[in-house]
């Protein structure tokens, strides 16, 4: 697959997309936190920018239109996204702010890193990578729903998929560094 030199592909336009997104959905979250009919939109929101997420990797591969700024723009639309969520769930008390520190630091560290590496390589998303997104896309999805509503179960469900979601976080992170250390000793 080739890396294509222009960057007005629609894949990068979901990408943008879902970076714009993100305010909209800060502020629907904070201003409806104690209103359901707010609170279900503010999942709406996250839902339709977490599918932006998988549809954009999907039509690039598939249109064979994958770009430098794609590579580099991706991660960094979905780090706004699950970040502002984390921050936001912690701020109101609805995630431990521990969780949302350690899944930030990694991803902070993470793009500090492959911005580091790019005068080498563009390095994109591993299979690892790629899971640890999903595990939190839904794992905060699941911390968006107005739980006070909804059966105990679904609470539990909740802090199982965080649980999986910052193992996955974790070790992905610790595999991106040595990749990164090797990628450097072979420069």
């Amino acid at each position: 697959m080739s890396t294509r030199r222009t960057t007005r592909t629609l894949p990068n336009l979901l990408t943008v997309l879902r970076i714009a997104l993100v305010p909209v959905f800060v502020v629907v979250l904070v201003v409806g936190a104690d209103r359901l009919g707010l609170r279900l939109l503010a999942v709406g929101l996250f839902v339709v920018a977490a599918a932006t997420d998988q549809l954009d990797g999907w039509l690039a591969r598939r249109w064979d239109q994958v770009t430098d700024v794609g590579k580099i723009l991706d991660p960094i639309a979905d780090k706004l996204l699950m970040g502002s969520a984390l921050v936001v769930l912690s701020a109101l008390g609805e995630l431990w702010w521990w969780v949302t520190v350690v899944i930030g630091v990694r991803e902070v560290g993470i793009t500090v890193m492959r911005f580091f590496l790019l005068r080498y390589v563009v390095l994109p998303a591993s299979r690892g990578g790629k899971l640890k997104t999903v595990l939190q896309s839904v794992a905060i999805g699941l911390f968006l729903l107005p739980l006070d509503h909804l059966p105990l179960a679904v609470t539990w469900v909740a802090w199982a998929t965080m649980a999986a979601a910052l193992v996955v976080t974790v070790v992905t992170g610790v595999d991106y560094l040595r990749t990164a250390a090797r990628i450097r000793a072979e420069a």
